[in-house]
């Protein structure tokens, strides 16, 4: 490894999306471009990752486009720099196998499981009440850190419902953990990557060195061959599944947009989840 190789931590899913960065890693993609990147799995999601931005436990974390700016809004020193999944995120609305809920009505003013405050979860919990015009001042909410904790509380019966994205739970809804009772798409594209202020100020000339490769590997990664076998071995999904997953997802190359940003912050206030929002350039690197 040269002396001039720069030492990047990020974080991340251990969810599908992000194989595009294990593949740059695998191939050795970054140190082309002088950069050691290392990656951390973050199964807490968004929440985790902000409190691991905020202790400088990694330099850039793939978060989820509400939670990043949720935490932007209440005064973290972050900044967006690009869009990474441009597509929605597609909730699915989990129960225990065996219980007495089954249609979305059966929910109203039941507890939901959550990673943690400001996670997907979380946030999405409130779009979803909205859609079916429930009171979403009075949710109630049970913090299970990961999906492992979830399986527990809803077998345990300490929450009733949990929200997480569609095919990551999958599997345990094959195997009869888990019973989906519906499916909600976030309203704003899905994933953004997010640094520090402390890291641009201190890294901005080896941002596009970061991103140069990953967004190559993205824009063409439904290309390479024999990519749903790859998905399908690596995160334990069937192959029907895999190729559903691949064709309602596209990959972003650019910065959010200035549309994307009003939306996700709209619905944030709306919801309550935000007093107020903050302008564009205060969002985005």
């Amino acid at each position: 490894m040269s002396n001039k190789m720069k030492h990047i931590r990020v974080g991340g899913v251990p969810e599908h999306f992000n194989l595009p960065w294990h593949l740059c890693i695998e191939n050795k993609e970054f140190e082309s471009h002088d950069i050691n990147l290392t990656w951390t799995d973050f199964h807490g999601g968004t929440g985790e990752m902000s409190e691991a931005l905020k202790n400088d436990d990694v330099d850039v974390a793939v978060m989820l486009t509400e939670g990043s700016i949720k935490e932007i809004c209440e005064g973290n020193p972050f900044k967006i720099l690009q869009s990474y999944v441009q597509t929605p995120l597609m909730w699915g609305i989990h129960v225990d196998a065996n219980s007495k809920h089954h249609v979305m009505k059966d929910l109203r003013g039941k507890t939901a499981a959550i990673s943690r405050y400001g996670s997907g979860s979380h946030l999405m919990t409130y779009v979803n009440s909205n859609n079916n015009n429930w009171d979403t001042k009075h949710l109630d909410f049970k913090i299970i850190k990961n999906l492992n904790g979830a399986v527990e509380s809803l077998t345990e019966g300490t929450s009733d419902y949990f929200l997480w994205e569609h095919f990551t739970t999958k599997p345990l809804v094959d195997k009869g953990i888990f019973r989906r009772i519906d499916d909600v798409p976030s309203p704003w594209p899905c994933f953004v990557i997010v640094t520090t202020e402390t890291f641009i100020k201190n890294n901005s000339e080896v941002i596009p060195a970061i991103l140069k490769p990953l967004n190559q590997k993205s824009k063409a990664f439904k290309t390479i061959e024999n990519i749903e076998d790859l998905v399908s071995k690596r995160y334990q999904l069937k192959i029907e599944d895999v190729k559903q997953w691949l064709s309602i997802t596209e990959w972003s190359q650019k910065q959010i947009s200035e549309d994307d940003v009003f939306i996700t912050q709209k619905k944030l206030i709306d919801l309550g989840l935000i007093s107020k929002g903050k302008t564009y350039s205060e969002i985005i690197y």
